[in-house]
């Protein structure tokens, strides 16, 4: 069965069609600029990437033009739309309405929409590639994949917050998580790795990005994350601040002369390393500064790292233990020097980091700790769009 995976968000569509027998991706690419004026960005497997300038007022001619290239005479992979046998969506907030990804159905949609409020630039977006499909492919099935689902495992004192217990009745306020399908299909590809069945495995999944989160998974299941109501929590990130003081928000409101939602910019859009450099939230750029003596860009990166080794440290604490550790996306997988900042300070528990193999590690799966470590540390590679086909194939057949 051929798998159309769309992620779409407010202006922008990426795609891939993926043969679930193979797991072969047939074609990837991207539209962007949807509403503005458009761009088409189409590589079938083995072919060039074709770049085109397309009139897109709305998602449904983004989708139609992804079809069109699909289904082209010369350069498409499929003959027609009956190749495509279902769809999946990366859904971004379930709630506490889905623990699990789902066909789609109308009812479903009006349960994402009643989530709305939990990610309003997220799950909008999100139904309107669901809309389109329905309209271009009525007879195909759908499956939305939600980042939220794998953490609804977590047990009530890993998501709860300290503030009124009416909060959480009336308006669920608590910790739901992120990146859940990347956690999820990380912790699992680990556990084959490592050669024993995740249910006897403590794993922490450190999943680090511009967007950053570690997961704690426990027997296969997600037992506390970082991330909480929003992506906003847990790690300094590329422009995110993460954990900080509320009280710093009042303050800075005061000082600055911002409203919530102008401060809420601030912490969301202009803080994390990108902040905290002055220079750029991409750390290729921020080690090229560190290597010219920006001091600023050295302790960026320091701070970044030791976020990260606390949240390490907490969940080796939360599951008491940990048997092995994944670094994931695209800094965990590319950058070896934050690599090492991190695992050359987990020697409490018994690791060592073995320097050549990580300094010679991008993009690929290989154990980074010495053959001695009691805990073993991998670079595993995430394929959020292999898992979402995954999914959907599993709904639908």
């Amino acid at each position: 069965m051929n798998v159309l995976v769309i992620n779409c968000g407010s202006s922008s569509l990426k795609y891939q069609v993926i043969d679930s027998e193979t797991e072969q991706v047939l074609a990837k690419g991207l539209c962007e600029r949807i509403g503005i004026d458009g761009r088409l960005v189409y590589t079938p497997a083995g072919g060039e990437k074709e770049v085109s300038d397309l009139d897109m007022p709305t998602h449904k001619q983004a989708i139609q033009f992804v079809i069109d290239a699909l289904t082209n005479e010369k350069t498409g992979v499929i003959a027609s739309l009956d190749e495509i046998g279902a769809v999946g969506h990366r859904l971004v907030h379930g709630g506490e309405k889905f623990a699990c990804s789902t066909r789609i159905t109308d009812e479903v949609i009006r349960a994402v929409e009643e989530c709305s409020d939990l990610a309003p630039l997220h799950n909008p977006a999100n139904l309107i590639g669901v809309r389109a499909c329905q309209e271009l492919m009525p007879n195909t099935p759908q499956a939305g994949v939600f980042d939220t689902a794998f953490h609804q495992t977590m047990p009530t004192e890993a998501y709860m917050y300290g503030i009124p217990y009416e909060y959480y009745e009336k308006y669920r306020v608590r910790k739901y998580g992120f990146h859940g399908t990347s956690h999820s299909f990380v912790s699992k590809r680990t556990a084959e790795l490592v050669g024993k069945p995740i249910e006897d495995l403590k794993i922490i999944v450190c999943h680090l990005g511009n967007g950053a989160s570690i997961c704690a998974v426990d027997g296969g299941k997600s037992v506390d994350t970082s991330m909480g109501l929003s992506p906003l929590e847990g790690l300094i990130m590329g422009t995110r601040s993460g954990d900080i003081d509320p009280s710093a928000m009042e303050f800075l409101c005061k000082k600055e002369n911002l409203d919530i939602t102008g401060i809420l910019e601030v912490l969301n859009k202009k803080s994390g390393v990108q902040g905290l450099s002055g220079v750029s939230s991409d750390f290729r750029d921020l080690q090229a500064g560190s290597d010219e003596g920006n001091e600023r860009c050295t302790m960026a990166v320091d701070v970044f790292c030791y976020r990260v080794l606390k949240y390490i440290g907490a969940y080796v604490a939360a599951m008491n233990g940990v048997d092995a550790i994944a670094f994931t996306a695209g800094l965990g997988e590319n950058d070896s020097v934050v690599r090492r900042k991190i695992v050359s300070r987990l020697g409490y528990l018994g690791i060592a980091l073995d320097d050549a193999v990580n300094d010679s590690t991008r993009g690929k799966e290989a154990v980074i700790s010495t053959a001695d470590s009691k805990v073993p540390v991998w670079v595993v590679p995430t394929n959020e769009e292999l898992a979402i086909a995954r999914e959907t194939v599993a709904l639908v057949k």
